[in-house]
């Protein structure tokens, strides 16, 4: 046992749990914090640039939000950008492209106009790009052997701001500037935690014969956060839905990100383009979404820990009967079984990527294999519904645990601020205020 005691464990190295490492350094009189990660680096696994859409979501060009919540998540997006600025390498971890959501058809057109009024006001570098306009900036989103495609299409459009991010790298930073503080720091690598034991005050972390103890816990560890905090008898009312996404190349089509208006009923992201901030040259399409019975992407090893958080009962099954019922979530959950069936999958894919650029052949399409992450879907059990949005459980005894944020990597610092100030009023420390808000905000 590490006779140690440290005041605050963070378990989960990926954006979220460096974020807080970053905030308690940074923002708090907190001197003894201990980040425990279990793979050899940080952001290894759903934070890692393969593993996402790179997207710092703002909420403007995400049709899915309310404007109440596009305000919430850029309020959020802004705490990234504005954390950045402080950075002598921000070029290597932010990036700005033109952004743009695409409305294809008199439907979906008349939506994003209906939207447009509605946003403009709060959103002041929103531009609504009529065809000829979207041909000056994507020329590939609407024109086909040097002629505007037939359909009617506009576009809601930001073209001078930060939509992308290596998350990797951001995590990354997280971690070197926390350790610019001069207080006892610890970061404990290759450290699988396997249960937390809360005893005499304190939280013992056990982890492959080694015991870490900590007046307090914060848990960000995607889905193996709702399997540590059941071993400790919390969450017990959730099972974990395992959202698995795969993505393509193709040669580069598009200059920034477009994406495409969001079907009200599917709890999944419409598919969108993406210029790839890890591979110069190439457009990434996606994501497709496929249930998985695992908890990491392309780790076998999670499937008895998926068994484990699944918890089947009836309200599951429930649930599940519920989204089948929806013929447009039954027909797309099938679309995307088949979405991974080698030499099937990309002719099925093609349909769908040419509604952003229409002259896009089969050739050109290229299963991006190794690429795409897990977002752990958390079910509510006790009123048998599919929990969209942030997933997190407050024991309110100094543990606390993160499962998915809401919308993803985007708001690690909005995050990391609401679960530094509940640490720091159940330890009784101090926040610097003023610093935080003149870096941050």
């Amino acid at each position: 046992m590490d006779e140690n005691i440290h005041q605050v464990a963070i378990i989960g190295g990926g954006v979220c749990g460096t974020a807080l490492f970053y905030m308690l350094a940074e923002y708090t009189d907190i001197n003894d914090i201990i980040l425990i990660e279990k793979y050899d680096g940080v952001a290894m696994v759903n934070s890692h640039g393969r593993n996402n859409s790179q997207t710092l979501h703002c909420g403007d060009i995400e049709t899915n939000y309310t404007l109440e919540k596009a305000c919430k998540v850029k309020a959020a997006a802004e705490m990234v950008v504005n954390y950045t600025a402080t950075l002598d390498n921000r070029d290597r971890v932010i990036f700005k492209y033109p952004k743009m959501v695409l409305g294809v058809g008199e439907n979906e057109c008349r939506k994003l106009r209906q939207r447009f009024e509605v946003f403009r006001e709060r959103f002041s570098s929103m531009q609504l790009l009529e065809k000829e306009q979207i041909a000056e900036i994507e020329p590939n989103v609407v024109m086909v052997n040097g002629k505007l495609r037939p359909e009617p299409c506009i576009a809601l459009a930001v073209l001078d701001e930060y939509c992308a991010v290596n998350f990797n790298q951001l995590a990354q930073s997280f971690v070197v500037e926390a350790q610019k503080n001069d207080k006892n720091l610890n970061i404990a690598m290759n450290c699988h935690v396997e249960q937390i034991i809360e005893q005499d005050g304190l939280f013992h972390i056990h982890s492959q014969g080694s015991v870490i103890q900590a007046r307090s816990v914060v848990v960000s560890a995607g889905g193996h956060s709702l399997l540590l905090a059941q071993q400790m008898g919390y969450g017990l009312e959730f099972s974990c839905l395992p959202v698995a996404g795969s993505f393509y190349f193709t040669p580069k089509s598009l200059n920034g990100k477009v994406y495409t208006v969001q079907n009200d009923k599917l709890p999944f992201a419409a598919v969108h383009g993406d210029p790839d901030v890890l591979i110069d040259g190439k457009t990434r399409f996606g994501p497709t979404a496929l249930l998985i019975p695992y908890l990491e992407r392309y780790n076998r090893k999670t499937f008895a820990e998926f068994l484990r958080v699944l918890r089947l009962d009836r309200g599951v099954l429930k649930v599940f009967w519920d989204l089948f019922k929806v013929s447009d979530i039954r027909n797309y959950i099938f679309k995307n079984f088949l979405f991974e069936i080698p030499g099937f999958r990309r002719w099925l894919f093609l349909k769908d990527v040419r509604k952003i650029v229409p002259s896009l052949s089969l050739k050109d399409i290229q299963f991006a294999k190794g690429f795409g992450g897990v977002r752990p879907q958390l079910i509510d059990k006790k009123n048998a519904q599919l929990m969209m949005g942030e997933a997190k459980i407050n024991s309110g005894n100094g543990i606390l645990f993160n499962m998915t944020p809401s919308p993803g990597a985007s708001s690690c610092l909005e995050n990391a601020e609401l679960d530094m100030r509940t640490i720091v009023d159940y330890l009784g420390g101090v926040i610097a205020e003023q610093k935080l808000r003149q870096t941050l905000h």
